[in-house]
């Protein structure tokens, strides 16, 4: 694969945004301001003790502390932990605990639901909640301010000179997993080594197109690994970034034509978002200045990407990997067309295996799990839990638990999670697959298809369905739609409608939720 492939538009010459920018609502933080702001923060970890190896939490929405507090503690040797804010405060509690954090830097709205659970060793500095993250949530004003006795990360930034001591390598941030076979996993990797860093410069500058040139907009919310990589990507080289508190699919086109972006980093549930607004909202605005986009975290529907080439031209790239694993895959639009479905071939310093569940290699269209290794990123393991992280490995290679297979050109295909993968009556089912054919009704604004305990077949298919505002669907309806595209085994017997999902902050539906409560008790996966 070369760069040339998914050059196809010219860059834009004029620039509105000062290089380096960072812009959230109407705040601006230019790029020298916030180099002095990272070298004080270091200052101030330094001197709370923070050193090579330590955790230093973030229970921060989208702004611009995330990034000094992370920039920092990677100049220190130490670990930005991002914790994700829709935790219970037990489940945070848990996380704090896990990695041992030294520091706490959190919003003044999110504190209040973990303070009774942040370990008493761990240090806590307070982020005042900016307006347009208030605004963007909801959260009333009394409760975006910090109480007058806790301490202040800006004060305590704005109290310490910069750091002119020695600065490690940095470490990438240290990723929670989603725990759905239970308690989250911290994902510790050390820096790159040396002989390896041209790799993974090598896949910044191929795959997401990192350098001072760009602008981009965070979608986002950085306690998951793909923005989390993206932003810090962007800010070390360079480029101007505006945070977007929300994902909007409407604010996001805005953004775009009044910024001139250049880049966007998205997952496949905005993608859905985007297209369902109305056509006349879609055309008003230039979005001309789109050069490169891409995308991962989750399956895209083949219809959903065709629609978005056809509507944004040949400039979507996805890519394919995980939090232990860096990414593997890439595919330019040109490639994806040629290969429908395909996540891509692997990158340069990447290995890609198939394997059966006795861990043999299998030929080219034969479904197994995938397990993969990039040589551009340093090695990990899971937080305390090394049992765990042998669990993984196979021949050299780690697994993320996505099963999948190659084609004869050696691009891959992903069927499912291994663990939302269905077992019914002894027949492999992908709920993936069936989801992405629901999306296809138009009726369907989005879904989630998981098993359930079943006495006869150990599993039963079960699909929950959100229908659009004003459209309504009957379980038959839904039924026979999938029978007239999919084999009969992969209809859902059962059919729930909902008017709304539980999803993260980016769209993400949680699954786990809807699946829970019809396992628990029964001593099985949940």
């Amino acid at each position: 694969m070369s760069c040339g492939d998914w050059q196809d538009r010219d860059r834009p010459s004029e620039n509105p945004l000062k290089r380096g920018s960072l812009i959230s609502g109407e705040r601006r933080l230019e790029r020298e301001e916030l180099q002095q702001r990272v070298a004080r923060a270091t200052s101030t970890l330094a001197g709370l003790g923070v050193g090579a190896g330590d955790t230093v939490a973030l229970l921060l929405r989208n702004d611009f502390p995330f990034f000094e507090a992370s920039l920092a503690a990677g100049a220190l040797g130490a670990f930005a932990v991002p914790v994700n804010w829709h935790f219970s405060g037990e489940e945070a509690g848990y996380v704090l605990r896990d990695c041992g954090a030294r520091l706490l830097v959190a919003h003044a709205d999110l504190i209040g639901g973990v303070s009774d659970h942040v370990p008493d060793e761990t240090l806590v500095l307070i982020v005042e909640t900016p307006p347009e993250i208030a605004t963007a949530y909801g959260i009333p004003a009394d409760a975006c301010r910090r109480d007058a006795d806790a301490p202040a990360w800006n004060e305590a930034v704005a109290a310490h000179e910069p750091w002119t001591g020695a600065r490690h390598p940095a470490p990438a941030s240290m990723i929670y997993t989603s725990g759905t076979t239970g308690r989250p996993k911290g994902v510790r990797r050390e820096a790159s080594k040396p002989e390896h860093r041209g790799l993974l410069a090598r896949l910044n500058a191929a795959v997401l197109d990192l350098g001072p040139e760009m602008r981009t907009v965070l979608t986002g919310p950085l306690y998951h690994t793909a923005p989390n990589v993206y932003g810090l990507g962007v800010v070390r080289a360079g480029g101007s970034m505006v945070l977007q508190p929300r994902f909007d699919a409407e604010e996001l086109l805005a953004l775009v034509e009044r910024y001139r972006i250049t880049h966007l980093n998205m997952v496949p549930t905005m993608f859905v978002r985007l297209l369902r607004l109305p056509e006349a909202v879609r055309s008003r605005y230039d979005l001309s200045s789109l050069v490169r986009v891409t995308h991962a975290a989750a399956p895209c529907p083949p219809e959903v990407k065709r629609a978005m080439i056809d509507w944004w031209g040949p400039i979507l790239v996805e890519y394919y990997g995980g939090t232990e694993s860096g990414v593997i895959t890439a595919c330019s639009s040109s490639e994806w067309l040629r290969h429908p479905g395909t996540v891509g071939r692997p990158v340069e310093g990447a290995v890609l295996r198939i394997l059966d569940d006795e861990r043999r290699e299998l030929p080219a269209g034969e479904v197994g799990e995938v397990f993969m290794r990039f040589e551009g990123i340093g090695d990990f393991t899971y937080h305390g839990r090394e049992e765990e992280r042998r669990a993984v490995e196979r021949q050299g290679l780690i697994t993320c638990g996505d099963m999948g297979f190659v084609d004869e050109d050696g691009y891959l295909y992903l069927r499912d999670r291994k663990r939302d993968m269905v077992i019914s009556g002894g027949v492999n089912v992908y709920p993936a697959e069936i989801e992405a054919v629901l999306l296809g009704h138009g009726a369907v604004r989005d879904c989630a298809v998981f098993g359930i305990p079943d006495p006869e077949f150990g599993e039963a298919l079960v699909a929950v369905v959100q229908t659009e505002p004003g459209r309504d669907l009957a379980a038959d309806d839904v039924q026979r739609y999938l029978r007239e595209r999919l084999a009969g085994f992969k209809v859902p017997r059962r059919i729930e409608f909902r008017t709304d999902l539980p999803r993260e902050d980016s769209g993400k539906i949680f699954k786990r939720k809807l699946r829970e409560p019809y396992w628990e008790g029964t001593g099985r996966r949940i």
